[in-house]
């Protein structure tokens, strides 16, 4: 099967070639992703997951399966978004220190035949460093892009988190683990 990713994030296309190294990007929908504000936290990124692969089922042929997927950060029971600006990012990262907060990410494969949508969560533990340190890290690594205002795989990751409990990857975007064994088990795909 030829594999499609519907994604922008640049963080997820690296993730997905080390599973499957070449695979086509999807042309990007313009899709609402609202959710109902009685929707649990821990189920909006699967939800959001599949309210993207609908807007995007009806784009496919047959041997052809798309991933569509969301990340969320939950601290406190609260979902934290993408910053709008560095004062947002920086006070989400404040909120963070000291804490252990989740990062759940919800996934979707489909084609013209099934769906398969899974969620894996992740546990990330942040040492406390100072708003120094953060501002600095705003400044120079412009988390604007990233939920949570960081990425796991940049300087903040290396001196602020402690442990996590989980998949790495998960917190990048991508559970690759979980998504390499439910793409063999969805069905035998070939890159393009």
């Amino acid at each position: 099967m030829r594999l499609l990713l519907a994604s922008n994030s640049p963080r997820r296309r690296e993730l997905l070639r080390l599973i499957a190294p070449d695979f086509a990007i999807a042309s990007m929908h313009d899709i609402d992703e609202t959710y109902p504000p009685t929707l649990p936290t821990a189920e909006v990124p699967l939800f959001l997951s599949q309210l993207k692969a609908k807007a995007y089922s009806a784009d496919l042929v047959p041997g052809e399966v798309i991933i569509t997927a969301d990340t969320v950060v939950i601290n406190d029971g609260k979902i934290l978004g993408k910053p709008h600006t560095d004062e947002e990012a920086v006070n989400m990262l404040m909120s963070l220190m000291g804490h252990t907060h989740t990062v759940v990410t919800g996934v979707t494969l489909t084609s013209t035949e099934k769906t398969d949508s899974f969620a894996e969560s992740t546990e990330v533990t942040f040492d406390t460093i100072s708003k120094n340190e953060i501002e600095w890290y705003v400044q120079n690594y412009r988390p604007l892009d990233k939920a949570g205002a960081y990425g796991i795989q940049e300087w903040i990751g290396c001196v602020a988190i402690s442990s996590i409990k989980g998949c790495f990857y998960n917190v990048m975007g991508l559970p690759l683990h979980t998504l390499y064994e439910h793409l063999r088990r969805f069905g035998k795909f070939t890159e393009e």
